[in-house]
This record gives structure tokens, sequence and C-alpha cells, in this order.
């Protein structure tokens, strides 16, 4: 299929009444124009998927698409919403996100920078993008994790931008590679044999502090080590080997995300 100049972001979600309408705001208000969103609600039991369709009416110079993934993970939700891309850059999103209005801009930039980049990640921000705290990190985090360390990403995939076509020449996010939680780190690894990753320490992103309740789906430090410490030709052996029998023994494939503790809060 021949791919259209221009961004496309796919967000999936479940249950994200809560957290989506501030997620689709900073959405609305990209500089990046055109642009069109794939939204994919993962079987939704609440109103936010309702409310989404209401929200995606009223856009007047935003394209936006919903559609309906009811086999039940992200992963599948991903999955839909990523072959329904006709854009040359995609950019995965969370429900639970705020990106800032040039936050596409910069990371086309990135692209545009150098020809065989084919991924750029975005930091996660605690509040205070601007100060100079936070802007070292970035750049350290730039330096060491993207600039030594090939294949690896510090961001979760609310904060990944691809190409189009390197995305799916790598497969994509699927549940038959990968059915587990970090799936996005598993993809940066299938991706990463197809170029190189551009870095930006002002690229970054707001996410939602819930992710501190989602230790039960986290790997260990033992796991997070020997994945910064695996060189990049015995990543494959990590993942499928190594780390994949781990999270099926621990019942943490991509489904045990739908089981969140901030659901309980008042």
């Amino acid at each position: 299929m021949a791919l259209k100049p221009g961004w496309t972001m796919v967000i999936a979600f479940f249950n994200e009444e809560r957290f989506l309408p501030a997620t689709l705001a900073s959405i609305a208000a990209q500089v990046m124009r055109p642009l069109t969103l794939v939204l994919v609600d993962n079987g939704s039991t609440d109103d936010g998927a309702a409310a989404a369709r209401v929200w995606a009416a009223g856009q007047v110079d935003l394209e936006v698409r919903v559609l309906r993934e009811v086999t039940p993970g992200q992963v599948f939700g991903l999955a839909a919403g990523i072959a329904a891309v006709e854009t040359e850059f995609v950019a995965i999103g969370d429900a639970d996100t705020i990106y800032p209005p040039d936050y596409l801009v910069k990371a086309g930039a990135v692209f545009a920078a150098t020809a065989d980049v084919v991924a750029v990640f975005a930091h996660d921000s605690a509040g205070a993008p601007g100060s100079w705290r936070e802007r070292w990190v970035r750049a350290g985090r730039d330096a060491v994790l993207l600039g030594v360390f090939r294949g690896q990403t510090y961001a979760g995939g609310y904060a990944h931008c691809y190409r189009t076509r390197a995305l799916r020449a790598a497969g994509g996010y699927s549940p038959e590679s990968w059915p587990y939680v970090l799936k996005d780190h598993e993809l940066v690894n299938r991706v990463s044999k197809f170029g190189r990753f551009g870095r930006s320490p002002d690229l970054w992103v707001l996410p939602s502090d819930r992710r501190a309740d989602r230790g039960g789906v986290r790997w260990t430090l033992f796991e997070r080590v020997l994945y910064h410490a695996t060189p990049f030709w015995a990543k494959d052996w990590f993942f499928y080997r190594f780390l994949g029998p781990r999270l099926e023994g621990r019942g943490m494939r991509d489904t045990a995300l739908r089981t969140r503790g901030w659901d309980l809060m008042g």
C-alpha cells in the first residue's frame, strides 16, 4: 500500500472515560496538520467509547477514525489500529497521556534530519519539562540508552514514533510473537533491525501518575538489568528464550493490563 505524507496517531483503549478526554484534547491541539487519529475501542464497558465517538464527530480539521477490536488485550487493539494507518509516520499513544502541541512536529524533525532513522522515542516528564534537571536527565538517557545500547528504549508505548514501513516490516505489535506485557520493548528489538533510532532531549510527554500502580505487571530488577546487559546480537535470546517464559510463568500476558488498581479509586 502506498503511504501518504503525514502522520497518524494510534491509541487503543479500554475503559478510559476518566482519562481519555484530556488526552484527546491534547491531540486536537497538535500543531501538526494534516493529522489522522485512529482510536481503537478494545471492548470497553464504560461510557468512554461513546464519548470518544461524540468527540470525533465534532472535529473539524482532525481526521478521526474510531474502530472496535473486541479481542481482549491492548496488543490486539494496537495491531488493528496500525493496520488502518495510511501515512508515512505513526505515533503510538496511550489514553492517559498528555502530548504537548509540538510533539509530532518535534518528532518529525528528527526523522527529517536523517533518512535511516526508523524510530524516535519521547521522554516521560515529571511535570517540569523545562527545568534544567529534567533536561539533563533526558539528554543523559538519549546519550546512554540510544547512543550506546543498540535496540533498547527508555520509553513505554505511550511515547513511540515510527516510520510506518519499518514498523510493518518488523511485524508491528504481534500477539503471536509477543503476547506478554513489556510488548513495547520487545517491539523495539524487532524494529531496531531495520534502522537506527533518532533522539531528541526536547521530545517529552506527560503520562498519568497512575503508572506508579503498575508494579504487578513489570519486570524484576534482575530482568531489567539483564535487558541492558545483553548485547544486541543476543536480544532475541533475552526476549524469546529468557524473558518470555518467565512472564508466562507469572501470568503476565498483555491482558494483565486490564486489571487496574486505580479503577477501584473513588
